[in-house]
This record gives C-alpha cells, sequence and structure tokens, in this order.
C-alpha cells in the first residue's frame, strides 16, 4: 500500500483513467492508499528488467549521426537519454536505499536538463552508458525484490512535489521510465533517418 494524499489522488486518477489504466484506491484515516498487489509490483519490476535490453537493442549499431542528433536545440539527443538514465539509476538507486533506510529522509532535487548539459553525456560511449545503466538496474531490482509488502509504504519527502513519495511509487515508475525513454529513442530514430 502507498500513501497519497487527496489532490494527488485526484491528479494519479485522473493520469491512468486518461492512459486506460486500472485505478485501485482506498481511504484510510484520512488519506488515500494506494493498492500494490503482489501482481502489479511483480509488473513493474518485470518492466524495469527488461527497459536496458530494450534500450541497448534500440541502439546498438546506431550511427554517429543519429546518436546526436537533435529536433531542437533544447530536446535531448540519443546520446542524452542514454547519459539520463544511465545517472537517474543512480538517484533511483539512492533514493530506494534512503527510503528504506533512513529515518524521514528528505529527496535531493534534480534538474535532469542540467545533468545533461554538464556533465558530459555527449562525450560518454553509449556501449558505456547502456552497460552501466543495465547493470545500476540489475542491483536495484536485486534490492526491490527482497521487499516485504510493507517496504513499498516507506516514504521520504519529495520538495519539489510538496509531498511524501513512497517506494511503490517509485517502483512503479522505474517500470515505465525506460519504456517512455525508448519511445523517445525510437522517434529521434525515425526522425533523424529522413
Amino acid at each position: 500500500m502507498v500513501l497519497i494524499d487527496p489532490a494527488t489522488r485526484v491528479l494519479s486518477e485522473m493520469a491512468r483513467f486518461q492512459q486506460g489504466c486500472e485505478v485501485n484506491y482506498f481511504r484510510t484515516n484520512h488519506q488515500w492508499v494506494l493498492r500494490m498487489t503482489e501482481a502489479k509490483l511483480k509488473k513493474h519490476l518485470d518492466a524495469a528488467e527488461k527497459s536496458p535490453k530494450e534500450i541497448a537493442a534500440a541502439v546498438s549499431g546506431l550511427s554517429e549521426q543519429i546518436l546526436r542528433y537533435k529536433p531542437s536545440p533544447d530536446k535531448w539527443c540519443v546520446l542524452e537519454i542514454l547519459g539520463h538514465l544511465a545517472d537517474v539509476e543512480i538517484i533511483y538507486g539512492y533514493r530506494l536505499r534512503q527510503m528504506l533506510a533512513d529515518t524521514k529522509p528528505v529527496i535531493a532535487p534534480l534538474d535532469q536538463d542540467a545533468w545533461a548539459r554538464n556533465l558530459n553525456y555527449l562525450d560518454s560511449p553509449p556501449s558505456e552508458l547502456v552497460a552501466f545503466y543495465g547493470l545500476a538496474r540489475h542491483h536495484n531490482l536485486r534490492l526491490l525484490r527482497s521487499l516485504k509488502p510493507s517496504d513499498l509504504s516507506k516514504p521520504a519527502f519529495h520538495p519539489e512535489m510538496q509531498r511524501e513519495v513512497t517506494v511503490g511509487e517509485l517502483v512503479e515508475r522505474m517500470g515505465g521510465h525506460g519504456a517512455a525513454h525508448l519511445q523517445q529513442i525510437e522517434k529521434l530514430k525515425a526522425l533523424a533517418s529522413r
């Protein structure tokens, strides 16, 4: 179970409904709780596990021209997406460990565009970024697969969201993060090949 504040519940329900997803909340002690069944947890973890392999297959053998193609100066190229995936996996791992081990943790905000600009993503070999993403994801999944159901409700305060987020919410986000960037990579490949 994941605790959800009422405003977030409404926004989350609307987004899930628009995407055709099942909405499964119940109210307890004046808070809304998102039910994460074992089947849903497995689904998110399985999606998170296959993502590095799908990303690796999607970028294998791409030319430098396609890896660096940007549809506009403020958009990321494939290489920047790979750097982002590698670095965000570090963030996911750190946040998970904070939530599971610390008392009243606070998540540090992240400016992903500043990271892409300032952390030399464009100088990194794509094979290294993909390999690191896969290894870090594997390490995080080993931890997640060892959790007890009660661990999913362990929270941390997220200053950008102005609320607590839980391990369960982070797991759900991890499950869809790579797939969203895979779609982005496929669109960039198509645009760059025109």
